[in-house]
């Protein structure tokens, strides 16, 4: 992939903008204030599998940087906060989730992001072709508002991706109690702070209990692989 235009040509059935376009303001803002120069540091030592995506959600080395104390304190307003990252090869939809309050997302390399609104979640269900993507430079950092729905990224290079992810400490961990059903919304409740419509074909979500609410194409973004360059 050598420019993003190459990317959007690549990927017509996506309605697909640059981060830096006005479409991203209703999703969430780059941040431009911080410095992560000792997150970029240690993520650089770690590797992507092949085989699959991992999510870390917190890391005790990240956390003991000086910019995570910054961004607790000032960005998040003292709440305490967790700072981890996700790599991997994904290059599909699969699921959309949500948490109450911002994520920070710092792109480790180039990376596409599919995101959509909470307030187009009709009866939980979220249909797939108002989902927009964005392609994220590598070194950009931004905010993904309490209101985006979003998912891991997908990679633009035969590499897969690399992304820093901040959230309030606690969020994506394991349930620890039974609850009662009192709204709709409580069937999305997937672990704490992280709420989940799956697409039903990403039936390893379905089987640990996420909820098949995402109806419509199961979206996948192309580009140019190192093979295909060869050819």
């Amino acid at each position: 992939m050598k420019s993003f235009e190459q990317l959007k040509a690549l990927n017509n059935h996506l309605q697909m903008f640059h981060v830096t376009n006005d479409a991203f303001k209703r999703y969430g803002t780059i941040i431009t204030s911080y410095h992560f120069k000792e997150l970029e540091a240690y993520m650089e030592r770690t590797t992507v599998d092949s085989t699959g995506n991992l999510y870390v959600a917190s890391v005790p080395e990240m956390e003991q940087t000086e910019v995570k104390q910054q961004i607790q304190t000032n960005f998040y307003g003292d709440m305490p906060i967790q700072i981890g990252y996700c790599n991997g090869p994904n290059c599909t939809l699969n699921g959309l989730e949500y948490h109450k309050g911002s994520e920070i997302n710092i792109a480790i390399t180039d990376l596409v992001l599919l995101v959509g609104c909470v307030q187009e979640i009709k009866h939980n269900q979220f249909d797939s072709k108002n989902v927009k993507a964005f392609f994220v430079p590598k070194g950009t950092a931004i905010e993904l508002y309490g209101t985006t729905l979003h998912f891991a990224p997908c990679k633009v290079h035969d590499d897969g991706f690399k992304v820093v992810v901040i959230l309030p400490k606690g969020t994506n961990e394991p349930l620890e109690h039974k609850f009662d059903t009192i709204t709709d919304e409580d069937k999305l409740l997937f672990m704490k702070n992280k709420w989940l419509l799956a697409h039903p074909d990403r039936e390893v979500l379905i089987h640990k209990g996420a909820y098949p609410g995402i109806i419509g194409e199961n979206l996948e973004v192309h580009y140019e692989s190192a093979s295909e360059k060869r050819t």
